[in-house]
């Protein structure tokens, strides 16, 4: 464990918080040898530093280590991967800790991606006092790390059947319901638009559904995007475009975590997660471009491109979600690389019908640090994906405003009088920051979490 909840032990190193700016007036009152050495060494409080201050027996006395703030949900995650082994504690000297940041942070800094290769090092370990915050930073935390493990995993363990095995040991642990609709069945339970996508594939594709929760209660429904592996069908990606197209199952992979967290933190709510999960594959019977789709929902869609498979899929299981008449239905899906050139790897896209809630989530996460940004639901874009053979088609008539054409075409799926989020996300990290790995991410989930409590749980 990174992270245990007791008493520390007199014998766990101290560990003493200081920003930047505070960091001189904190100094002055500490004995002047740790001082000398702070200044000998260069520490001056700055983000993801420390320093060590050794014991006149040349073992470790005490770390020093410089944060943001003492609340940030990353305040220390650069420590334990970089501090020698052994068992630390908060200090008294500097910044006073919260505990949710501190376990979060030290827990998420502890995280690596260890199936198939050993972390060269243990990592150190933080003594926490008990506590409502520190337990609850360790439920979310265990979350993210469980989604990080699902996108990070290779598309040959992380086909639509252990993506299944996955909400089903969630349903298990949670007393929630599972069933699943696979292969063949999709087609007679009205599921048409998933199994044209996936039906090319070895391996079945499904669509996993859980249900949770009193019935009297509120219903929300999650629903997540589970391309285990795109090849971009028929209108193949290039080498370069599928070598990360194991984490096009990190739409998934989020609503999962989300629906975990709901179930763990026991929201009074009625939760349905619907995960359609498919390989975009090429065989003799793949889907092809200029096939028209009969979906679940009547809508006829034509094919412009077997790479825009995701929305093809989500549409039945929007239609889906949507006959329980939920009085909130939430997607996530690694949808389109327009959201990444219009916002990077760090901001998911959202959309929202509903202006105010839509800025209300945005000032949200940048206060909890897990961004999104709203980009908007253009009416006037919809005429570009509309067929001259079909009710609607799945890509658009160039290469402009494609995560908003992809939006309005996942919203001809969700009726008016339900209340629709739709993010568009990256699920991964192209670039290491101190608790963030390059790898698979789970993103906006605290957000969402602390946000639907609000909502539901006042």
């Amino acid at each position: 464990m990174s992270v245990s909840l007791r008493k520390p032990a007199s014998s766990c190193i101290p560990v003493h918080l200081v920003d930047r700016a505070g960091f001189s007036d904190t100094a002055s009152r500490a004995p002047a040898a740790t001082r000398r050495w702070l200044a000998s060494v260069g520490f001056d409080g700055a983000p993801d530093t420390h320093a060590l201050v050794p014991g006149p027996q040349g073992d470790i006395q005490e770390a020093w280590a410089g944060v943001r703030s003492a609340d940030h949900p990353y305040a220390l995650a650069a420590l334990p991967r970089a501090l020698p082994v052994g068992r630390y504690r908060l200090g008294e000297a500097g910044l006073a800790a919260d505990p949710y940041a501190a376990a979060l942070s030290w827990k998420l800094g502890s995280y690596a991606f260890s199936r198939y290769k050993t972390p060269r090092r243990a990592c150190a370990e933080l003594v926490l006092p008990a506590s409502a915050g520190a337990r609850r930073a360790l439920v979310v935390a265990e979350t993210l790390c469980q989604v990080r493990d699902l996108v990070n995993t290779p598309a040959e363990h992380m086909g639509p059947e252990e993506l299944a095995q996955a909400v089903r040991q969630a349903a298990t642990a949670h007393g929630a319901t599972f069933r699943e609709f696979v292969g063949e069945r999709l087609l007679k339970a009205g599921f048409p638009a998933i199994h044209a996508v996936g039906r090319a594939a070895a391996r079945a594709p499904r669509l996993i559904e859980l249900n949770w929760g009193n019935p009297k209660h509120p219903r929300l429904v999650l629903v997540g995007k589970g391309v285990c592996f795109d090849t971009g069908g028929l209108d193949l990606k290039g080498a370069d475009g599928m070598r990360l197209m194991k984490k096009d199952m990190g739409g998934a992979a989020n609503a999962l975590g989300l629906a975990t967290l709901v179930m763990a933190l026991k929201l009074p709510v009625r939760l349905q997660l619907l995960i359609p999960a498919v390989e975009n594959a090429v065989s003799g019977n793949a889907y092809r471009p200029g096939d028209v789709i009969r979906t679940r929902a009547g809508v006829h869609i034509e094919i412009g491109n077997t790479d825009a498979e995701g929305r093809v899929i989500l549409c039945d299981a929007l239609a889906y979600g949507a006959e329980g008449k939920p009085s909130l239905m939430i997607d996530m899906a690694t949808l389109t690389g327009a959201a990444r050139v219009a916002l990077g790897p760090q901001l998911p896209a959202l959309f929202s019908r509903d202006t105010a809630l839509a800025r209300e989530l945005v000032d949200r996460g940048l206060a909890l640090h897990d961004p999104m940004w709203q980009l908007p639901l253009w009416d006037g874009y919809h005429v570009n994906i509309e067929s001259d053979i079909a009710d609607i088609v799945n890509t658009g008539k160039n290469t402009m405003a494609g995560a908003i054409t992809a939006a309005l075409f996942l919203q001809d799926f969700v009726p008016a009088s339900v209340p629709w989020l739709h993010l568009d996300l990256f699920a991964w990290n192209d670039a290491a920051r101190p608790g963030r790995p390059v790898g698979g991410e789970a993103q906006t989930l605290r957000t969402l979490l602390a946000w639907l409590e609000a909502r539901f749980a006042g």
